[in-house]
């Protein structure tokens, strides 16, 4: 009798495993440290009451939803498909868009879970390298991705985790130099400037995914969108789940893309606290050297390189901070005032012990 056997492809993943448990002040997981108004819940709950049978499927297209996307960005709603978070899109893309004939191109520092979903469905990756500042070095990038024959590139930008962004017309350039279809993951474009989402319908090879966790504050609701040229988005269109997105997250977030004003300034009050956290980070590390390097961010958290990644890390769990460990690396996101000075405190304790 043959057994089942697991593919060799998925058998020796592992489960993602986010930093559990209860701390003073979280800070690892790039969320927004600003919740939902009472003012603003109570126009959800209302419209939860009147709008929805939860007895019946959701919208599938969810065509409300994409309207209030579009009309925040300024784009064409036709641009725009919702998924269940950006997870869901990008494991969309690379079972639809992409066969196990087909290789796609990821950079050394960047989002993991790019390999992790292309690996799930076969899909080759070929890890291409950054300059030692950890930026893009646009010129290699295409020269590397057109001689490997590579069928997409999937990066984002401004980039998980180092913070730093790639601009504008640079990213044009690499657009338009490869022969593939580039996926641009623009999850923290809103807190910087320079986002393709204007230029998208002009390419043929341009897919850019947008999310709701991260500025827009609704990492607990998973939406995420993503938007292409408008053949492409009609095929997405016609492959994804039929009622992937569910009635409530729906109302949620159609409701907060109306709020336009409040969502500029939510962006700019964050950006303005990851400001802070980075000139505090280096004034600690000319104070505390092994802090180590300070990597310049656009976005809302900062990233930082040291070989006391390990000791600080622990330590600042013991003081009730929790931040995130990747390897040699630190990430960290910003937080309210209160939680930055609470941070600040916790690492002059951990750094003067080491």
């Amino acid at each position: 009798m043959l057994e089942y056997q697991i593919p060799e492809k998925i058998r020796d993943l592992v489960p993602y495993e986010p930093i559990s448990g209860s701390y003073r002040v979280r800070l690892d997981a790039n969320e927004s440290y600003q919740n939902l108004s009472e003012t603003q819940l109570q126009k959800v709950f209302a419209r939860l009451e009147n709008e929805v049978s939860y007895n019946r499927y959701p919208d599938p297209m969810a065509a409300k939803l994409c309207h209030a996307f579009a009309g925040y960005y300024g784009i064409s709603p036709e641009l725009v498909t919702a998924g269940n978070g950006s997870d869901e899109l990008i494991t969309l893309i690379y079972g639809t868009l992409f066969d196990p004939t087909m290789k796609v191109g990821t950079f050394a520092q960047d989002f993991s879970m790019y390999r992790v979903y292309a690996q799930c469905y076969g899909i080759p990756t070929v890890t291409l390298p950054k300059r030692e500042d950890l930026a893009i070095d646009v010129d290699q990038t295409i020269e590397q991705v057109n001689a490997l024959g590579l069928s997409g590139l999937v990066f984002s930008n401004p980039c998980n985790p180092t913070g730093q962004g790639l601009k504008r017309e640079e990213v044009l350039r690499l657009v338009r130099g490869v022969k593939a279809l580039v996926i641009l993951d623009e999850a923290y474009m809103d807190f910087w400037d320079q986002s393709l989402l204007q230029e998208v319908e002009q390419f043929d090879n341009l897919l850019i995914l947008k999310t709701c966790s991260k500025a827009i504050g609704l990492a607990g609701i998973r939406i995420g969108l993503a938007i292409t040229n408008p053949k492409l988005s009609r095929l997405l269109k016609a492959v994804k789940s039929p009622y992937n997105v569910n009635s409530v997250s729906q109302i949620y977030g159609e409701e907060l893309l109306k709020e336009h004003d409040y969502l500029r300034q939510a962006a700019q009050s964050i950006r303005e606290q990851a400001v802070k956290l980075e000139a505090m980070l280096r004034k600690l590390a000319e104070k505390y050297p092994k802090l180590g390097q300070v990597y310049p961010s656009v976005t809302n958290f900062v990233y930082l390189k040291t070989s006391e990644s390990q000791a600080i890390y622990q330590g600042l769990q013991k003081q009730g901070v929790a931040v995130r460990l990747m390897g040699g690396y630190l990430r960290i996101c910003a937080g309210t005032e209160e939680e930055q000075q609470i941070l600040k405190e916790a690492l002059d304790v951990v750094l003067a012990a080491l």
